[in-house]
């Protein structure tokens, strides 16, 4: 079950809300019970939910960082399905919206028709898991281990293809934001938390992408020292021994 664990590194480190952080908690408890108890048809049900959710956030920093991008994206859907993903407040939003659908939005990071449909396929096993069919498809350990593998490959690539947007979303955090005088929070850390994290849903995988940005590709803007000042914040925060970091 241990391995399982490694979704929490694509998921939000901080929340918008306290009811978004209790239902991913829930989520947590759901899967490590029924995983305990040996109900693995269960265990495997509020894991995919989990996954989901790490889709709807990678779906939501393409909104906010490429919004131009992610209207194109909406061309297909119902006027009244494009409404309420373009007024969306929070990625959970998005659960309105068919998953299938959803998926689609990956195109914008270029992941290709054939992974997408790969993607669709884990909303499909969920599906066959949630219906009254008379089958259990994971009646052993073994077997929602190897799907938790499975599901946790199609993250990782997802996460792989999402870089250019955390990156963005990061340079333009650092141009706006090196000036104490003009930002929201006077303190480094405090802007670094809570404008460029917890506005934008970001994960320790997030993180990590932007400490691994050149931050000296910004020289020829001027302030780099205020830029780098600011970098170094989310370095001393948030840096880990297992990945390479830019100072």
């Amino acid at each position: 079950m241990d391995e399982a664990f490694a979704l929490e590194k694509y998921l939000p480190l901080s929340f918008k809300s306290p009811k978004e952080e209790e239902y991913v908690a829930f989520l947590w408890d759901a899967f490590e019970t029924n995983y305990e108890h040996g109900k693995y048809q269960f265990a495997f049900l509020p894991y995919h939910m989990l996954t989901m959710s790490f889709v709807y956030f990678n779906v939501w920093q393409i909104k906010q960082t490429q919004p131009e991008d992610f209207a194109k994206g909406l061309i297909g859907f119902g006027k009244d399905a494009e409404r309420t993903l373009l007024e969306a407040t929070s990625p959970f939003a998005f659960s309105t919206v068919n998953e299938r659908a959803i998926l689609r939005f990956l195109k914008l990071i270029a992941c290709d028709n054939g992974k997408i449909g790969t993607y669709v396929k884990l909303v499909d096993d969920r599906n066959e898991t949630a219906h009254p069919n008379g089958n259990i498809f994971f009646s052993t350990e073994a077997a929602l281990d190897v799907k938790i593998r499975e599901i946790l490959r199609v993250v990782e690539e997802i996460q792989s293809h999402s870089r250019p947007v955390i990156e963005s979303c990061y340079r333009a955090f650092l141009r706006r934001c090196y000036d104490p005088e003009e930002r929201e929070y006077a303190d480094a850390a405090d802007q670094v938390r809570e404008v460029l994290i917890h506005a934008n849903y970001m994960s320790q995988a997030d993180i990590d992408f932007c400490l691994a940005l050149d931050v000296g590709s910004l020289a020829g803007e001027g302030n780099i020292e205020a830029i780098r000042t600011l970098h170094r914040a989310l370095l001393e925060a948030y840096s880990r021994e297992d990945v390479a970091v830019v100072r």
